[in-house]
């Protein structure tokens, strides 16, 4: 990667990374986000992905580059003021294909929202969500009596997914985790892993009297009948790493931490 390319810088709206921001504009040049080819980002994991969709709705390919200002920064680099020209050149690409939800609410409404860490389905009120689930146009599952179901990709496996219990899938895999959230019926059911071609359709049972969410990683769509989830391959981002930071390395640990 070239240091030479146009670069432009957001910052979340923390205090840690407003002060960074600031010290960066007076040592380096910056341009608009129009008209970047590098996009530079301050803060955490959860405002890298608001960045990742906001490239997303533009359709713009651009890489990003970003720093740790949050709290966890899975997939961010370390924060340095210093010899940001010679870390820009040496970074990792690593490509993410983000997952496309569509979801077709009781009203008759569609959405088509991204997903870079998972889609997940949630019940709405005290009552159990029944689901049925399809993996490319097959019923495998007539009824899943439980609190909600994501699917998430490798990047995505070690946040909402691995916090309800499902597998770490390594970077390269192309697999995709279909886990369950608090299953009641079948009990024993602990979820699949997919080749990420699949194409998953989870049809939402007596939806009107157990509403279900679809959250597409923040985005939300309520009173779901039915929503589809796969692969957008038309649609890569791309994440850049310092050669040291070894994302994959670090997805592989996270199954040996206590």
């Amino acid at each position: 990667m070239t240091a030479t390319l146009r670069r432009a810088l957001l910052a979340s709206p923390t205090p840690a990374a407003q002060e960074a921001e600031r010290e960066l504009r007076e040592h380096y040049d910056w341009v608009e986000i129009e008209d970047a080819e590098l996009v530079v980002a301050l803060g955490g994991d959860g405002f890298l992905l608001q960045v990742l969709h906001q490239l997303l709705e533009h359709r713009s390919t651009v890489p990003v580059f970003g720093m740790n200002l949050g709290t966890v920064g899975f997939l961010m680099n370390e924060w340095h003021l210093g010899g940001l020209d010679e870390r820009l050149a040496r970074t990792k690409p690593f490509k993410v294909s983000p997952l496309q939800m569509t979801a077709e609410t009781i009203g008759g409404e569609v959405r088509r929202l991204p997903a870079i860490n998972e889609v997940s389905l949630l019940r709405e009120t005290r009552q159990a969500a029944k689901i049925e689930v399809s993996v490319n146009e097959r019923v495998v599952m007539p009824e899943l009596v439980c609190d909600g179901i994501l699917a998430a990709t490798p990047a995505g496996s070690t946040a909402y997914n691995l916090s309800a219990n499902g597998p770490i899938l390594p970077l390269g895999s192309a697999m995709l985790a279909l886990t369950p959230i608090s299953p009641f019926r079948p009990r024993r059911w602990r979820g699949a892993i997919l080749p990420d071609r699949a194409r998953i359709a989870l049809r939402i049972l007596e939806a009107e009297k157990r509403p279900v969410s679809a959250v597409a990683d923040q985005r939300e769509v309520r009173d779901v009948a039915r929503v589809v989830v796969e692969i957008d391959r038309m649609r890569d981002l791309t994440l850049l790493f310092d050669p040291e930071h070894a994302l994959d390395d670090r997805i592989t640990m996270e199954q040996f931490i206590a």
